[in-house]
């Protein structure tokens, strides 16, 4: 007879093993994020698939009596023939191209400036100035952009005046209104690609840029072999982050100049809300916002398949 008197089989005895069911013990993870989850859903996805819906329905604010019957594709087909949606697109993608390269080049050379060694107060004054830009409200940019661009009493006009050029009305002229829109929108995003660009320098081990700077005084050089591989996970976040920003841009522009003067700055999202809100043609908008959406979805994939890389420590 086997004996159960020895202490090892005593505690086996007193204190049986419980066996914790599978999955258990990723259940307090579970109901921690659960709630974030489903606000994420509500707050993001809802409205999308709201407007998806839209989309595929004749929906019309200024004829309620009609309802909202079924179109299948018909609005989407509407709005890839329609000419103004592509001119108001191409204006869009213009100021994407004009103001972001503008942004990244005075944002890099103010950033290798304060990247200099011994100007630690200067970094860290110029990263709490930096931020005031960004803080700021589309709303007030726009606002700041009409009194400085006044042609009255504007700043713009009494700088111009110092050097002999006359008085210009900014906001009266098509092409000086776009190029007013792209002077605030650096004014307002340059510091932005300032703090991420130094971010991005601070990564860089001081020993190989010690070493490189002894191999060679060439600072392009420098910049091209051992800093870039550094910044480009930041220049993809701020390709990124500008890109989807410019695409839906709308209180700044509408502040400033309400898409004018005629429809020289009338960027996409101006144009929507004009469909959505003036026409009241709430399918077609949706279906204008669902294939925005779908282009910067785009845009995002090709600057991280041909621009983010990791740098090789």
């Amino acid at each position: 007879m086997p004996s159960s008197s020895t202490p090892e089989a005593a505690a086996a005895t007193a204190t049986p093993q419980r066996r914790r069911p599978r999955g258990l013990s990723r259940r307090p993870a579970f109901w921690f994020i659960a709630p974030s989850v489903i606000a994420l859903l509500t707050i993001g996805l809802a409205p999308i698939l709201f407007a998806v819906w839209n989309s595929l329905h004749e929906y019309n604010l200024a004829r309620p009596m009609a309802g909202k019957p079924f179109v299948g594709l018909e609005n989407y087909a509407h709005v890839l023939g329609d000419g103004t949606f592509w001119s108001s697109l191409g204006r869009t993608l213009g100021f994407l191209v004009t103001a972001v390269p503008i942004e990244i080049a005075i944002g890099l050379w103010a950033a290798l400036l304060l990247h200099r060694p011994g100007l630690g107060f200067m970094r860290a004054l110029a990263r709490v100035s930096l931020v005031i830009p960004m803080a700021t409200t589309y709303a007030v940019v726009g606002l700041i952009g009409r009194l400085v661009f006044n042609r009255e009493f504007g700043v713009a006009n009494e700088i111009l005046g110092w050097v002999g050029i006359p008085t210009t009305d900014w906001l009266g002229d098509p092409t000086r209104a776009y190029a007013a829109l792209v002077i605030m929108d650096v004014w307002q995003w340059t510091p932005f690609c300032t703090l991420i660009l130094l971010a991005g320098l601070s990564m860089v081990p001081r020993e190989t840029e010690e070493a490189a700077r002894l191999e060679t005084p060439s600072a392009w050089r420098i910049l091209r072999h051992v800093q870039l591989p550094y910044l480009l996970p930041g220049l993809t976040a701020i390709l990124i982050l500008r890109t989807a920003d410019i695409l839906k841009e709308f209180d700044k522009i509408f502040t400033m100049t309400r898409g004018g003067p005629g429809s020289a700055t009338e960027l996409i999202s101006v144009y929507i809300q004009r469909i959505a809100f003036r026409v009241f043609d709430q399918g077609t908008a949706s279906a204008q916002a669902i294939l925005l959406l779908v282009l910067c979805i785009v845009l995002s994939r090709l600057y991280i398949r041909y621009v983010y890389r990791e740098a090789e420590q």
